[in-house]
């Protein structure tokens, strides 16, 4: 069997990538590596169904699996048990107000079933700036002012393009996610990515999209220019329990 050959980069065409149809099957949804993850990379791929994935150390590998999974605005799912231990907790949730901490937490926090990080310092710088221009937002979870969970990821044009989460506490990631998806409702936003299907995911009520649906979407919605900015205006601090209250159980 021949090698897979893939694509590599130039660095003097930023955000021009092969079609995604080219990307290989095993491993799954790889599609070109090289280039840069500067702005100029960053927004386009996501715009184009394409994120980075490497590991500190590597050359940027850039993938687009031919199964997409994510959430609608508003179908994050917590089941009984969830509410009843969220109800119970004096948790506020805050959008922008420590990136840099959530960001560094989600590559320092220890996963089941991994050793080490895929979100290297390149990585962090590259989305700090996406940050500092209005692109990429944290969400937080606090309890009092210790930061115990959150997300970030970016936004374009109606979709949030979600990175990575982190818990520090049982069920502060599903806090975040849960006030993200409530709020993406409100907006009237159409989706949630979280790239990938994992167990975690699947048990808060993910749903997978194939890579022609995921593109239609992302013409759609992701090319539209949308706002940019801090949200922290937008997203004002509130209580876990206040989300709770305006949603219950189908």
């Amino acid at each position: 069997m021949s090698p897979i050959r893939i694509p590599q980069l130039s660095e003097r065409m930023p955000g021009v990538f092969p079609p995604v149809v080219q990307a290989v099957t095993e491993p799954d949804g790889l599609l070109a590596w090289g280039g840069g993850l500067g702005p100029e990379w960053l927004i386009p791929a996501y715009r184009q169904g394409i994120f980075p994935w490497f590991n500190p150390g590597e050359p940027v590998l850039w993938w687009s699996p031919r199964i997409r999974y994510g959430f609608r605005p508003g179908s994050v799912y917590l089941g009984r048990s969830r509410r009843r231990q969220l109800r119970s907790k004096a948790w506020t949730i805050r959008a922008d107000t420590v990136f840099g901490d959530v960001i560094r937490a989600c590559a320092d926090t220890p996963r089941a079933g991994q050793s080490g990080t895929w979100i290297g310092e390149d990585m962090i710088a590259a989305y700090s700036r996406l940050h500092t221009m209005g692109v990429a937002h944290s969400i937080e979870v606090f309890d009092g002012e210790a930061l115990i969970g959150g997300l970030y990821g970016l936004a374009l044009g109606r979709i949030f393009f979600a990175e990575s989460m982190f818990s520090h506490a049982s069920q502060a990631s599903a806090a975040a996610l849960f006030a993200l998806s409530d709020t993406l409702l409100d907006w009237q936003w159409s989706w949630i990515d979280a790239q990938m299907e994992n167990p975690h995911l699947a048990l808060l009520g993910g749903q997978p999209l194939d890579r022609t649906d995921y593109l239609e979407l992302l013409a759609r919605d992701a090319s539209e220019t949308g706002s940019t900015g801090a949200w922290t205006a937008h997203f004002p601090e509130r209580e876990i329990t206040d989300y709770l209250a305006k949603t219950r159980l189908a």
